[in-house]
């Protein structure tokens, strides 16, 4: 027959709900009782029910993750920080993958609500009204996405850019084009605006390409039109794009960064190992992560809002072999011509 904490109470002769505070909370008891109800516990056995004490405690010792997809490296590396820093801080962690579905989010934050005492949300793609609703009704903190007074860790999308833009403007070329991401991504808007801005004050010729699905597939699927726009460098949305765009770059014959410089965002591990080693944008993931855990505990554990602060991480462009000068004085104007590539 199981032991229950009515067990353990009438043994220490205290109340249930005593017994379950010494268990939770026991610097919230006092030394002698505290002693007699764990020396009650270990005698008989007792181990204690994580669902019947949060419905004392109000809280489940859980915190909630969701992401948009678990296997982009990008979101890997954030979920690795998450779980690191909340292991440390004596919590496990709920990981739910939405699968790049702004209609999903909501409904698995919903659906984790009960079982976590609070939820990061990292680059949602829903609406603002969405995750304001959201944080109405949950502890909530935002990794890659300002809404309102939500707490968030964001990072400097714009001197990301910015560094990138100089690089290759240093390097001598003059029409640069923007790979992008998905339109309902924040971080797309946010490099968009940037680029527009930087592209501006160094009196570069910019070309948008448009957005794309933010995988290998769809920076391939945008090389093509990279080609035709005359544009000797690429700045794309995030790495997995880049990637895409060299793959595709070799096939047709294009050289990287010969005909072509590639840079991407995120500095995955990956980013080094391809031929040519991707030049890219350091995004700090781990760290994006650990410091939303310490945002959310804030919360959780002094049970009253957090200061409404966003964080914003610095960022550090990586020069590595995709970029180079252009072909000529007046940058690369690679095209299509006859079947073959001609600059």
């Amino acid at each position: 027959m199981a032991v229950s904490a009515r067990d353990v109470a009438r043994m220490a002769g205290v109340s249930v709900s005593t017994v379950s505070r010494t268990l939770a909370r026991p610097d919230q008891v006092a030394p002698g009782t505290r002693d007699r109800v764990l020396a009650a516990a270990h005698a008989l056995g007792y181990r204690a029910n994580p669902a019947a004490r949060s419905l004392i405690t109000g809280r489940t010792g859980t915190l909630g993750l969701v992401v948009p997809d678990l296997e982009n490296p990008y979101f890997t590396s954030v979920t690795k920080g998450v779980q690191k820093r909340a292991q440390a801080a004596g919590y496990a962690l709920l990981v739910a993958d939405s699968d790049e579905h702004s209609g999903q989010e909501a409904e698995l934050v919903r659906n984790m609500a009960s079982r976590v005492d609070g939820t990061v949300l990292c680059s949602p793609r829903a609406s603002d009204d969405v995750i304001a609703g959201l944080a109405r009704e949950f502890r909530l903190v935002l990794v890659n996405r300002r809404c309102g007074a939500i707490p968030a860790v964001t990072v400097d999308n714009a001197d990301g850019v910015r560094q990138a833009l100089h690089h290759l403007r240093a390097l001598g070329h003059t029409r640069v084009a923007y790979v992008g991401g998905p339109r309902d991504s924040w971080s797309h808007g946010e490099r968009l605006a940037a680029f527009r801005v930087a592209g501006e004050e160094l009196a570069l010729e910019l070309v948008e390409l448009g957005s794309f699905r933010p995988y290998v597939s769809g920076g391939v699927a945008a090389a093509d039109i990279l080609i035709a726009s005359g544009a000797s460098a690429a700045l794309a949305y995030n790495d997995l794009l880049a990637l895409g765009l060299l793959e595709r770059l070799r096939q047709r014959g294009v050289r990287v960064p010969q005909d072509v410089s590639v840079v991407g965002v995120d500095n995955v591990p990956v980013a080094a190992l391809t031929s040519p080693a991707l030049t890219s944008v350091e995004v700090p993931r781990m760290e994006s992560g650990r410091a939303a855990v310490d945002l959310l505990l804030s919360e959780v554990r002094d049970d009253v809002p957090a200061a409404r602060t966003v964080q914003e991480l610095s960022v550090q462009l990586v020069v590595r072999e995709s970029t180079g000068p252009p072909a000529s004085a007046h940058g690369a104007d690679v095209r299509l011509h006859a079947g073959a590539i001609t600059t």
